[in-house]
């Protein structure tokens, strides 16, 4: 997939690249949800991680999302990454690019792309460049343009989304949870 390089103001990071993820990432997966689980934050664009204690037990999952014959009834194809430094491979973040907005859940609070970043490694321009990452990704699979979410209060989200191309449309709330979530359109230019 590549690398974006962001260097410069006040963000600075090393070359990353979004790759599908492997048996060879499972202690840096089960660290990495136990750092999220630690600080009681939600485990945003990795699927039922937040549940399976077992990494192997995640990567069946995530395979299963990936081909459509296999995905789970209530969820819809998707295509799971993760995003590593490509110096030493190092665990950043998580995405995952939803093929449709093929349920409710996902056409009014969740969209087609979710992600999070690693506590450890925020504020270093690493979403803005996986995002980034994802957007020719998202292109290759036909789509025209990516509906992507944030909770109100993320202010780091909003900024990451705003800064590669995204344009809000409007504030729901999502029932489950009472939460205010803003919604966002990002057009995939051809050339992208």
């Amino acid at each position: 997939m590549g690398f974006f390089v962001l260097s410069g103001g006040v963000f600075t990071m090393d070359p990353i690249a979004l790759i599908p993820p492997t048996p060879d990432y499972a202690d840096q997966i089960a660290a990495y949800r136990a750092a999220f689980l630690r600080r009681g934050e939600t485990l945003a664009g990795c699927s039922p991680l937040p549940d399976l204690e077992d990494p192997m037990a995640w990567l069946a999952f995530v395979r299963r999302l990936s081909d459509p014959s296999t995905v789970p009834e209530g969820f819809v194809q998707s295509s799971q990454f993760l995003c590593v430094r490509e110096t030493d491979g190092l665990l950043m973040g998580m995405l995952q690019v939803r093929h449709t907005l093929g349920n409710p859940f996902l056409e009014r609070f969740g969209g087609h792309i979710g992600y999070s970043i690693h506590p450890e490694h925020r504020r270093k321009g690493y979403a803005k460049g996986m995002l980034a990452l994802a957007l020719p990704y998202c292109r290759s699979l036909g789509l025209k343009r990516v509906l992507i979410t944030c909770a109100q209060e993320n202010e780091g989200s909003r900024r990451t989304i705003l800064a590669d191309g995204g344009r809000y449309e409007s504030t729901v709330t999502e029932p489950r949870k009472g939460q205010r979530m803003e919604r966002y359109w990002i057009e995939l230019d051809p050339e992208d």
